[in-house]
């Protein structure tokens, strides 16, 4: 089995047709389908279904596939740590972070990341938490800034940050002090997508709440639900975090229960992280204690343990 060959078959698997798979690697066609078919001799199992040139992963080829991702980013973490034994002067770090992170604190650090390693290719994905677990997972990430919910047994987590949630509605309407959950019965609620981890925590709130909350809009991202809320089609329950800067949206903290969440920084396990992954957590660790040091962590946002 050779590296080649699982770059190969894993471009088969994703384009799920082998002239495409040709195309994507530089190779001609009929060497790529030797390749995989000797992969295939190899393992003793055939790795694809060809049925009129409709190209599936057979139960092997499912089973491969994971391993094969690992493998190909561990061979390239390993060029990269090699190429850094020349100091931090070039690399790559593959980074992930949830949408509300992307547009608060998580862009600050980029900044300051980048203007202290120039020469440090910074590659950043924007996803849910579950999304930016299974990437790290396939080792497609070197690190990700996730909300903590257990998901991530398989990795190494560091907490960050502990964020209240707040219902987020046009600065011009009061909703008094705190807005008790079971008050958004009667609210219509802008909510986002489906699979959006603020969604699945909106809405399992409300249901041990006895209710089923009605929307006014769904199916919008973060920057999207916000402009919703404040051209008043509804409110949403939002982080604080992502209030800062926002000066047409007001903030209500929730009360009975005051929901939170833990903001953590995870890693694989099994795979030693470069020098580059090592500076970009160590850059963001002192960005957030200089926050907290300066009072300066948006409200209802705290660091974690403290």
């Amino acid at each position: 089995m050779t590296l080649q060959q699982l770059l190969y078959f894993l471009a088969v698997a994703e384009t799920r047709h082998f002239t495409r798979a040709a195309e994507r690697t530089y190779v001609a066609q009929p060497s790529l389908s030797k390749q995989v078919r000797a992969l295939e001799d190899e393992l003793g199992a055939p790795l694809f279904s060809r049925a009129r040139g409709n190209v599936t992963l057979t139960p092997a080829g499912e089973a491969l596939l994971p391993i094969a991702r690992r493998i190909v980013a561990d061979v390239d973490t390993a060029r990269l740590e090699v190429a850094e034994l020349v100091g931090l002067r070039r690399g790559r770090v593959r980074v992930g972070a949830t949408p509300s992170l992307c547009v608060t604190v998580f862009a600050d650090v980029l900044h300051r990341f980048h203007r202290e390693y120039p020469g440090i290719e910074l590659v950043v994905e924007e996803s849910g938490s579950k999304d930016l677990v299974r990437a790290l997972t396939h080792g497609e990430l070197d690190l990700a800034v996730l909300i903590a919910s257990g998901e991530e047994a398989a990795l190494t987590s560091v907490p960050l940050l502990r964020e209240r949630l707040v219902v987020a509605s046009p600065a011009g309407v009061d909703l008094g002090g705190d807005v008790r959950l079971a008050e958004l019965r009667d609210r219509p609620l802008v909510m986002f997508r489906e699979g959006y981890d603020l969604r699945d925590t909106t809405l399992q709130a409300c249901r041990a709440a006895g209710f089923t909350p009605v929307f006014a809009a769904q199916g919008g991202e973060m920057d999207a639900v916000l402009r919703f809320v404040e051209v008043g089609l509804g409110v949403a329950v939002v982080p604080s975090l992502v209030l800062a800067g926002r000066p047409a949206l007001r903030g209500t903290p929730l009360t009975a229960p005051e929901i939170t969440r833990t903001i953590a920084l995870a890693q694989r396990t099994d795979v030693a992280p470069t020098n580059a992954a090592r500076a970009f957590r160590e850059t963001l660790l002192t960005h957030l204690d200089e926050l907290h040091r300066a009072g300066s962590l948006p409200a209802g946002v705290e660091l974690a343990g403290r």
